[in-house]
């Protein structure tokens, strides 16, 4: 029991830490980190899991994540515009052609599936 409460709770905390970095690099998601990091906390450490669950960072998305599937209005928009953003950059640094006809697609997926979250109005 001891051995697999430790292996959630390192698993959790790298995935905190890649949710982290994600919100920086345009190709590491935040949101599924940091939903790993939730549920891996939820097996391993109360204190951490109570600690992530009501970060006042993550409340008000996790709330609304669980509760209706859903996340507000304004941050969906943030959420397009910056990750719309941080692609361009990524397309115009990438020296490859190839390569950036990778980014893109990735950059068209991850923009639809933001797209297709269910809105809550602010």
């Amino acid at each position: 029991m001891r051995l697999k409460r430790g292996f959630f709770l390192f698993c959790g905390l790298c995935s905190l830490a890649l949710g982290l970095v994600g919100i920086f690099l345009p190709l590491l998601p935040t949101v599924p980190f940091v939903l790993l990091a939730l549920f891996c906390f939820a097996r391993s450490s109360k204190k951490l899991h109570l600690w992530l669950r009501y970060h006042p960072w993550f409340v008000d998305s996790l709330d609304h994540w669980e509760h209706h599937r859903a996340m507000r209005r304004s941050l969906k928009r943030r959420a397009l515009w910056l990750t719309g953003l941080s692609f361009c950059v990524s397309l115009i640094l990438v020296p490859l052609w190839w390569l950036k006809a990778v980014v893109f697609g990735i950059a068209c997926g991850v923009l639809l599936f933001i797209q297709s979250i269910p809105e809550i109005d602010d």
